[in-house]
């Protein structure tokens, strides 16, 4: 269906699918109109499914069109999840990551299950506590 109609069905003006579309909250183009003149995207159920899904997390969590659309960058770009994930730490929203005592019950854990951590001496190297010398 047209743009025209998809809008009206959705409840919304062409306009505003379109700046939707732009942000990224609409599936990937997958057929276009036929014949001659400027191409027409043709919006499907699945185009109205995915539209309808970002106006109810709209009115849930009261955001933008545009929050949605960063969240979707979030969720699909790494450096952009570490650099929102720094930031929520920064400000308290996160916990700071787990520090050297964590790892260290993790390399222990391994060990028990004799299993080498990162950072930890490989089978048959004599580990902290062994009673054997260090080596120098």
């Amino acid at each position: 269906m047209r743009i025209s109609e998809a809008a009206r069905r959705l409840g919304m003006s062409p306009r505003m699918l379109r700046y939707r579309e732009d942000l990224g909250l609409l599936p990937p183009v997958r057929e276009m109109s036929r014949g001659r003149g400027p191409r027409h995207r043709q919006f499907g159920e699945a185009d109205l499914g995915a539209v309808t899904a970002a106006l109810q997390l709209e009115r849930r969590y009261q955001v933008s069109p545009a929050s949605v659309a960063f969240g979707l960058r979030v969720l699909s770009e790494p450096a952009v999840r570490v650099a929102v994930a720094d930031l929520s730490r920064r400000i308290g929203r996160l916990p700071e990551r787990p520090g050297r005592a964590l790892d260290f019950e993790q390399e222990r854990a391994l060990r028990l299950l004799g299993r080498p951590g990162p950072g930890s001496p490989g089978p048959g190297s004599p580990g902290p506590g062994s009673g054997a010398p260090a080596g120098r």
